[in-house]
């Protein structure tokens, strides 16, 4: 460091840097930096001359200067006392702020060509500014010094073993893993697979009340990872609540896709919910159910709900729809990833038969909250020593799993490049032209509103889609976190509109909405209780002479 503190080559290089890495990703012509940049960088030279002076005064004997800039609220990597107790990691964490600060800044002023390029290059710039953190280094890093010092050594040495053992998995442990195991501590509501084809298994789950509601529950998990993420562990099983309620509940347990179902198209998938929603009709002795669909599992279910109604049937007395998205306007930061060059190659390499690979779409998934699920976890495995605690939403989240290529080229084609579901008939699924407005039965909305998969107004836009009477709640916290909520916990908030309906606009409702303390899961409960047709005996013995018990719960999918 010169006099200055702060360079104006040490200042221009961050810049360039920072230019190249985003390059990729911006195709218009920009030219010379606008006055607005310019206005940014002075502002950044000027704090870094401040953080200069005041450093320099503590240098001389002085007291520990307040800082010049603090990290964002809920930014815990330079909370340890180390960094403002050494002078020289106290400049370089503020030094990382300014930076980061002004390269932010600089994203939304940065000519780009529209909105979608402007996402990419706020999700570059976040990859960037999060990745160059000294927190990420040992020799920038005063924590990681002290506890190798206090450890002598054996904190290093614990760190490359448990890099070791991620290497040799391919991915970064997040949670302690062996503390888990499906069909043991996971996913151990009682029950049993009734049916099962080459795409799922269906499971009926055994009833804990005398009486059910007649109309039975099904519920359609995405095809994404697990559908244990619905039936965790007792106290926080979604699955487990919903028969507590009096719901005899049907679920599908998606296989996950190997090379012989690598040809799997849009339409084999569709068809799933149809076949599992005649199959729970027939073993409850019904001609309607009531369904639920979670993020991808909802748009499969909404499609083949679109293609019924448009055949005439009318299978689904209630719907619910949690963090599920059927306009794609605003796909939020997973849009980062698709455009037009990427789905082509996909189409042209995957897209007549062949995998997604799990792994890609883990990777994908966590770079959306790099600090939470990347760097956190390689300063505390790694540099720290430390082991992740067991903690079993992040087991889940690891248990990753793959998708057929045709499947998901048309997925990323049609739904996230050309936003075609919410044209009226503008998609042909099953032989059948799809329009949302078809579904016509009440439906429960739900949204996260930390959502970085599904922007919660993007999952609020539902209810202009379909054609039915819908209530929409927001819940707090993020895309998984907030839909797993239970009661029992007393955690997060969610929103409600009193007098709720479907003309609100979603900044309208946002005014509107009063705050409840806890979960959500209590008012979908409520609202799920008036469409149950009434309450019949509950079925001791699951399945049917049709339908028989194949195995008991969760089944073998779930485990491949």
């Amino acid at each position: 460091m010169n006099e200055q503190g702060w360079s104006d080559d040490a200042f221009q290089t961050m810049w360039a840097a920072w230019l190249a890495f985003v390059a990729p990703v911006v195709d218009a012509e920009h030219g010379e930096h606008d006055a607005r940049i310019a206005e940014l960088q002075q502002e950044a030279r000027l704090l870094h001359m401040q953080l200069w002076q005041r450093q320099s005064l503590r240098a001389q004997g002085g007291a520990v200067p307040p800082p010049v800039i603090e990290p964002a609220p809920g930014d815990t990597r330079f909370a340890a006392s180390d960094w403002a107790m050494s002078p020289v990691h106290d400049y370089l964490r503020q030094a990382y702020l300014i930076n980061a600060d002004f390269l932010r800044r600089a994203a939304e002023v940065f000519p780009v060509k529209d909105e979608a390029e402007r996402r990419r290059v706020r999700f570059m710039t976040r990859q960037y500014v999060d990745a160059l953190a000294p927190s990420n280094f040992a020799a920038t890093n005063p924590e990681i010094i002290r506890l190798a010092m206090e450890s002598n050594g054996e904190s290093i040495a614990r760190g490359i073993v448990n890099m070791l053992v991620d290497l040799d998995k391919g991915r970064i442990s997040m949670s302690d893993e062996s503390a888990f195991k499906v069909g043991e501590n996971l996913a151990i509501t009682p029950g049993a697979v009734v049916f099962e084809n080459a795409a799922m298994q269906l499971i009926q789950y055994s009833p804990t009340t005398e009486r059910v509601a007649s109309r039975p529950l099904l519920i359609v998990p995405p095809c994404i990872n697990r559908y244990y993420i619905l039936d965790l562990q007792a106290e926080n099983s979604f699955v487990r609540h919903a028969i507590a309620q009096g719901h005899t509940v049907f679920l599908i347990s998606w296989r996950n896709p190997h090379q012989s179902e690598a040809d799997f198209t849009w339409d084999d998938l569709v068809a799933q919910p149809i076949y599992a929603w005649r199959i729970a009709a027939d073993i409850c002795g019904v001609e309607q159910i009531n369904a639920l669909g979670f993020c991808l599992g909802g748009t499969l279910l909404a499609t083949a709900l679109a293609a019924a109604r448009a055949r005439g049937e009318d299978p689904v007395h209630a719907l619910t729809l949690l963090t599920t998205p059927l306009d794609f306007s605003d796909a939020g930061e997973l849009a980062c990833f698709i455009d037009e060059a990427g789905v082509t190659t996909r189409e042209a390499t995957i897209g007549k038969g062949g995998l997604m690979h799990g792994a890609e779409l883990a990777a994908a998934f966590s770079s959306l909250r790099a600090n939470e699920l990347v760097w956190h976890y390689v300063v505390g495995n790694y540099l720290k020593g430390n082991t992740p605690p067991a903690f079993d939403l992040l087991f889940w989240n690891a248990d990753s799993t793959n998708l057929p290529g045709p499947f998901a080229v048309w997925y990323l084609r049609h739904l996230y490049l050309e936003n075609k579901l919410r044209e009226p008939d503008a998609l042909t699924v099953l032989d059948t032209p799809i329009d949302l407005h078809r579904i016509d039965m009440p439906t429960f909305v739900y949204a996260s509103r930390e959502d970085h998969i599904v922007p919660w107004k993007s999952a609020y836009a539902t209810r202009g889609l379909i054609g039915g009477d819908s209530v929409f709640v927001l819940g707090a916290s993020g895309h998984v976190a907030g839909v797993i909520n239970p009661p029992i916990k007393q955690r997060r908030s969610h929103w409600h509109v009193e007098k709720d309906n479907v003309t609100l606009d979603a900044d309208t409702w946002q005014t509107q909405a009063t705050e409840l303390r806890g979960s959500w899961w209590p008012a979908w409960a409520e609202w799920l209780a008036q469409y149950g047709g009434g309450s019949t005996a509950a079925r001791v013995q699951l399945g049917n002479e049709q339908y028989p018990v194949l195995e008991s719960a969760p089944g073998r999918y779930v485990k491949e």
